[in-house]
């Protein structure tokens, strides 16, 4: 029997169905999922306070003439911000697989 004959026999067999994984969360997790909370709040707010100084700092940066170095930390703190609220929708797509 050649291998091409076995593939097309094992084919429905493997076709018929796929894993499926149903995350459950352990016991005793909720104090786990405050402190996560905890800090994904955290991160927000630093986030915010990092757009505060920034543009506090382009202001001063304007105003007394010099190297404008606060586009870079605007621009750290958008895509630290996104990347930390994305973070529960990017692990739970990967979990699920895309779904």
């Amino acid at each position: 029997m050649s291998a091409t004959a076995l593939l097309m026999d094992a084919y429905p067999l493997l076709a018929q169905g796929g894993i499926t994984i149903s995350p459950k969360a352990p016991p005793e997790s909720e104090r786990l999922l405050n402190i996560v909370r905890y800090i994904s709040w955290l991160a927000m707010v630093a986030g915010i306070a990092s757009l505060i100084y920034a543009g506090g700092k382009f202001g001063w940066e304007r105003f007394h003439g010099g190297a404008l170095e606060s586009p870079k930390i605007v621009l750290g703190a958008l895509v630290g911000g996104i990347l930390s609220t994305s973070a529960g929708g990017i692990m739970n797509a990967i979990v699920t697989g895309g779904g």
